[in-house]
């Protein structure tokens, strides 16, 4: 679990071959991303580019919320 200025994230890592799925999801939205990468840069990156899309979404869905 990472933490964010959101709140806490759950993260999952599944390596598939040569590479890893990660999935993010924010604790209390529920809101879920994932991600694929290389397998060989490491849990940290993949954390972090994972987190920072789940962000991106959240903040592109919030905008639209306000629209309506």
């Amino acid at each position: 679990m990472a933490q964010g200025t959101g709140g806490e994230y759950l993260l999952e890592f599944r390596r598939i071959g040569n590479s890893v799925k990660v999935s993010a999801i924010d604790s209390i939205t529920a809101q879920e991303v994932s991600i694929v990468g290389p397998a060989d840069i490491g849990q940290e990156e993949l954390s972090r580019v994972a987190i920072r899309k789940l962000k991106y979404v959240m903040q592109k869905n919030a905008a639209e919320a306000r629209k309506r």
